[in-house]
């Protein structure tokens, strides 16, 4: 007896596409991603995913988009939810992207890594968010005095290679998650102490 497949409802087709590229790229890695894979995982015709995605690229663009809103409302949210002082919300900020990192790193990769097509800046505007998020943040430590005067970006990205590098070490098994939440701290506290303003001489 042949079993009829379960129809389809087409107006969870895009996030339901999304939420399968994401699982294959995370198990089998991004150059095996297919739309016509995808396709078959999610119960449809071969060509039921252009009507959302063109092209491959196109699909990706919108991953990396996601990965980026997402990781953007977890960091905000550490950030709202940890204590007022200014160290206690980078630290938490800080945490939630190694977090994000660990739990999706090939998602990770691909936001990156990634290159956008001329037609889908969706992904830069929301990676633009993370950064301004943080560069918020480094302003909200100079107008308190916790930092020294200086171009918020600057700060922005130094810190952000260090966790960037924390978060690597962790998903490339050279440090445990454990040891992660230590080396956060000890980085934050270095960053603030070594950015606090200077003391006048004398």
């Amino acid at each position: 007896m042949t079993t009829r497949a379960r129809p389809y409802h087409h107006g969870n087709l895009r996030a339901a596409l999304l939420d399968a590229a994401e699982r294959s790229i995370e198990e089998l890695g991004t150059e095996q991603l297919s739309l016509r894979e995808l396709a078959r995982v999610v119960g449809v015709s071969h060509g039921a995913p252009r009507s959302h995605f063109p092209d491959r690229q196109a699909l990706l663009d919108a991953l990396a988009e996601r990965g980026f809103s997402r990781l953007d409302a977890t960091m905000r949210g550490a950030a709202e939810t940890a204590g007022a002082p200014f160290e206690e919300r980078l630290r938490a900020t800080a945490a939630a992207y190694v977090a994000f990192a660990v739990a999706s790193p090939a998602l990770l990769d691909l936001m990156y890594a990634g290159k956008p097509s001329g037609d889908a800046p969706g992904s830069r505007n929301a990676a633009a968010d993370v950064m301004s998020l943080v560069r918020g943040l480094i302003a909200d430590g100079i107008a308190s005095g916790v930092l020294a005067e200086r171009e918020p970006e600057r700060y922005a990205f130094l810190l952000f290679s260090w966790v960037r590098g924390i978060a690597a070490l962790v998903t490339g098994g050279i440090v445990g998650r454990d040891a992660a939440d230590e080396l956060i701290a000890d980085s934050v506290a270095t960053f603030v102490r070594g950015s606090a303003p200077r003391l006048p001489a004398g």
